[in-house]
């Protein structure tokens, strides 16, 4: 299927490994000029060397970079048709463990990056009248997981920007979707000891994604197939949620 993306210029975040590095990799396999950022310089250029993607290192938690980057990249790439939003979680916490500065920080990173970037972003998409804007979530954002206060509340949050934002820019060619990855056989997830098989069971599926099949979605998404698509918050979880 060709998604007739071809020759758009895309920007993912956190994506020197895992999830974001997935996307990219998809975006590059359709003819996608990619950019790619993270917050380490050396392992971002090696996955840029390995993928064919333009690295761009930056800390998304530290307030005006996310704009700044948005801003580099499109001038590096000639513009900016494909906007990922990707930034690592905050850490784990139970309400009665975060203190007012954690908050003020996960809403930093979290919150005010994805809006900051998207800001810069949309300018150029209106221009062209063409534009996906994708937010990488959580299953978290849906139903909330335990010990991830944060995450749950911020993420959530995250789900209404994206449905009211889309309706202010479905009239100029412009998608803002939310995709929510389940569980996903990631390195960070291997680094903090996951129990593969006990995750796995409780799964309808059977077994944990793979990062290429959420990067599918990822792809699609940003495709010119689903330019009727906006204002959605997607799963890719192999049946996880119990919501409708």
């Amino acid at each position: 299927m060709d998604l007739g993306i071809a020759g758009k210029r895309a920007l993912v975040m956190g994506a020197s490994r895992g999830l974001g590095r997935a996307v990219a990799e998809a975006f590059i396999r359709e003819g996608v000029i990619t950019a790619i950022c993270a917050r380490d310089k050396a392992r971002l250029e090696s996955a840029a060397r390995e993928i064919g993607a333009k690295p761009f290192p930056a800390d998304l938690s530290k307030q005006g970079v996310a704009a700044r980057l948005v801003l580099e990249a499109a001038a590096e790439l000639g513009g900016l048709d494909i906007l990922v939003v990707n930034t690592g979680g905050p850490p784990p916490r139970t309400f009665d463990n975060i203190q007012d500065q954690d908050w003020r920080d996960a809403f930093e990173g979290l919150w005010m990056s994805a809006v900051a970037a998207i800001r810069a972003a949309l300018p150029g998409m209106r221009e062209r009248r063409w534009g996906r804007i994708l937010i990488v979530t959580s299953i978290a954002a849906r139903e909330p997981i335990a010990n991830l206060m944060l995450s749950n509340a911020l993420r959530a949050g995250l789900h209404g920007l994206v449905n009211a934002l889309s309706k202010e820019c479905a009239g100029q060619g412009i998608t803002v979707n939310a995709a929510m990855p389940g569980y996903t056989l990631t390195e960070r997830l291997i680094e903090v000891g996951v129990k593969e098989a006990e995750i796995a069971s409780r799964i309808p599926a059977g077994r944990m994604a793979k990062p290429a099949e959420f990067a599918a979605l990822a792809a699609f998404l940003a495709s010119d197939c689903a330019g009727y698509i906006t204002g959605q918050a997607i799963a890719c979880d192999g049946g996880l949620l119990q919501s409708i």
